[in-house]
């Protein structure tokens, strides 16, 4: 059973780098591309609307994944039980 958990740490750890990347990366393209366009836009109001509709993906989404890994340390043992469980099952019948 000790081996179970480990496993489940393991991969909710993993899960949890990877969420951690993805907003970074997130948040780095969406404000590169808000950079780098940002002298291209000919008016002010445009610049108003584009800025909004940024930060809206930016926090929309940041709170989606962040909402995902909350989830997923509330029933890390139902979620990554099963896929061990599965894994170790495909494993066994391909062996």
């Amino acid at each position: 059973m000790a081996d179970l958990q480990q496993r489940i740490e393991a991969l909710y750890r993993s899960d949890l780098r990877g969420s951690a990347i993805l907003i970074i990366c997130l948040w780095a393209t969406i404000l590169f591309v808000l950079f780098m366009t940002w002298p291209y836009i000919p008016q002010g109001s445009i610049k108003a609307v584009v800025a909004i509709a940024a930060a809206a993906v930016l926090i929309f989404n940041t709170a989606a994944i962040l909402a995902m890994v909350k989830h997923y340390k509330e029933d890390k043992e139902f979620i990554y039980g099963l896929d061990i469980k599965n894994a170790d099952a495909s494993r066994n019948r391909k062996s």
